[in-house]
């Protein structure tokens, strides 16, 4: 009686770890770097916010209009609850007549976890990657855009929960706007001194005198 008390405390303390042992569900694209890097930010993020984060890497040649969420249903068994997972899916088919290829979806398991998160952003930081033209091959592009788009998720939820992740990787894409936004925020202080502030300065001055 006691053995299999022994052995049912080990299952329930090595259950959580098994069950998120990898947070690569499918992987029909990954490269051995990508894989770990990956796990090792899902592992991070697991840590400190208790979300779960999946990816499926898939070379799968889905139809049109062909329904991602149910298809994220078939690794429910592999998955721990709250979970959001991103599903990569390069030759999926776009519409009938464009020879354009290439699906990312982001699906979150409630909604109120569904909020922590920009899917917009996290799309952007995946396909921007891929849309790039530059001397990379066609591999290694899909592989950069599904550690950028997994990092970006994983930041996000991670800040809003107030974490900090070392394990994430810098999204130039980002960090480019936040520096355009700066550029743009002191251009209009220019402006607004240069044709409005000083000007009106002045008049005040010159009235005095």
């Amino acid at each position: 009686m006691i053995k299999v008390q022994v052995r049912f405390a080990l299952l329930a303390l090595l259950l959580p770890l098994l069950l998120n042992a990898t947070h690569i569900l499918k992987d029909d694209l990954l490269k051995i770097k990508v894989s770990k890097r990956i796990n090792k930010m899902g592992d991070e993020l697991f840590a400190k916010t208790g979300v779960n984060e999946y990816l499926v890497a898939t070379n799968e040649h889905f139809p049109i209009r062909y329904n991602l969420v149910e298809y994220s249903k078939k690794y429910e068994v592999n998955m721990s609850k709250p979970y959001v997972m991103i599903i990569f899916a390069p030759n999926a088919k776009i519409t009938q007549k464009s020879k354009e290829k290439g699906r990312v979806a982001v699906i979150s398991s409630s909604e109120g976890l569904r909020k922590l998160y920009d899917k917009s952003s996290v799309l952007d930081a995946t396909i921007d990657v891929i849309a790039t033209e530059d001397k990379n091959t066609k591999e290694d592009k899909f592989n950069i855009g599904m550690v950028q788009g997994f990092s970006e998720l994983a930041d996000q939820i991670a800040a809003s929960k107030n974490v900090k992740l070392t394990t994430t990787i810098p999204n130039d894409t980002r960090t480019m706007i936040g520096y355009v936004r700066i550029l743009v925020y002191i251009g209009s202080l220019f402006v607004l001194w240069i044709f409005i502030l000083r000007p009106l300065i002045m008049r005040i001055k010159n009235g005095k005198q």
